[in-house]
């Protein structure tokens, strides 16, 4: 039992590794399909700041938590030129009544074959007990991940995004 958490606490920080390094480096331009079964393409969201929000599982209560702050939020991420993607390992059919439910105005990825998740270094678990942790790569317009989130409060975290953009921004004008 010992050798089986230490193994899963290995590879949790090494996954946590891999996600570190993405930052300042281009997305990966992966084909998943939305809540409504369409394809989207990362570079979809190109000319905007783009939010790509990973999460355990819809209809949690930190995950449902962190959509509606997202969505509470929308307005002024509109506001900014920010695009909102959350993404999980949930089913196309989960997110279109997670969304439903919670009447969320942005997308919603089915990352069900793990893919983006190994890419990015977000995925936690392992076989039928994996799941996407709480992280968030903040892209910029060009398609650069300027920013990786790591440690992620679901009652805050909408608002320290729009806090960091704004910075970035002003900092970009100078």
């Amino acid at each position: 039992m010992l050798k089986i958490f230490v193994l899963t606490m290995s590879l949790c920080f090494a996954t946590n590794a891999l996600a570190a390094t993405w930052v300042g480096t281009t997305t990966p331009n992966i084909s998943l399909p939305d809540q409504t079964g369409k394809l989207r393409q990362l570079s979809d969201f190109k000319g905007k700041w783009l939010v790509l929000y990973f999460y355990p599982k819809n209809h949690t209560s930190g995950c449902t938590e962190e959509a509606k702050r997202f969505k509470d939020n929308f307005a002024l991420f509109q506001k900014q030129n920010i695009q909102i993607v959350g993404v999980s390992l949930d089913s196309v059919a989960s997110h279109k009544q997670f969304a439903q439910d919670l009447k969320l105005p942005f997308t919603l990825l089915s990352d069900s074959n793990k893919e983006l998740s190994k890419q990015l270094g977000v995925l936690q678990g392992f076989g039928m007990f994996s799941f996407a942790s709480r992280e968030t790569f903040l892209i910029d317009p060009q398609g650069t991940i300027v920013y990786h989130y790591d440690n992620v409060s679901p009652q805050t975290h909408a608002t320290q995004i729009l806090h960091d953009v704004a910075q970035l921004s002003a900092t970009n004008r100078q």
